[in-house]
């Protein structure tokens, strides 16, 4: 019997978490299937992850991680960012499935987990520097336009080629004019 490779149970078990929190929530998922389409033994996940709340956490996170180390905040070019932000989550559309269910079953959590990596305060502060500097809108407070920004490249709703062409460039588009001074 090959010794275990324990990086590579977690990450079966993330994939196979990823997918079942995204379809049911985390009331809905079930551990059994986790464990049945990751391939290991249910006590896995419990001595990985502590809980079933611990594994939608870790996905969620795993998730959020991904998307910071692909789409880079760039307080000087809003709209370029909300397309890549709307770019991630048409090619992961599991990340916006897992971000609602998180927000409806597991609220405060997500905000203790940003406090942790500091980059909602750190886009917050790129922000106002932009405003005061002159070069973003300065209409509404940092935070809001943040949270604003953040709500418009999350408006993918429809897989069809077009319909994503056209919400693509609306993002931008919304994203332009909100920000533009």
């Amino acid at each position: 019997m090959p010794p275990r490779d324990a990086a590579a149970t977690k990450v079966r078990i993330l994939d196979a978490a990823t997918a079942e929190f995204a379809a049911y929530g985390l009331a809905g998922a079930r551990v059994d299937r986790v464990a049945m389409r990751a391939e290991i033994n249910k006590q896995l996940i419990y001595a990985y992850f502590g809980s079933k709340e611990g594994l939608f956490d870790a996905v969620l996170q795993t998730h959020i991680e991904l998307l910071l180390d692909a789409v880079p905040f760039d307080a000087g070019d809003l709209p370029g960012y909300a397309v890549a932000l709307f770019d991630f989550a048409v090619a992961k559309p599991d990340l916006l499935r897992l971000l609602r269910w998180h927000t409806l079953e597991r609220p405060g959590e997500l905000a203790r987990f940003e406090q942790t990596i500091g980059s909602t305060e750190r886009k917050i502060a790129a922000l106002a520097a932009a405003q005061a500097a002159g070069k973003v809108n300065s209409t509404l407070p940092p935070a809001e336009l943040l949270a604003v920004v953040l709500a418009v490249a999350q408006t993918f709703e429809d897989p069809e080629p077009v319909a994503v062409a056209v919400r693509r460039e609306t993002v931008a588009t919304a994203v332009r004019r909100l920000v533009t001074p």
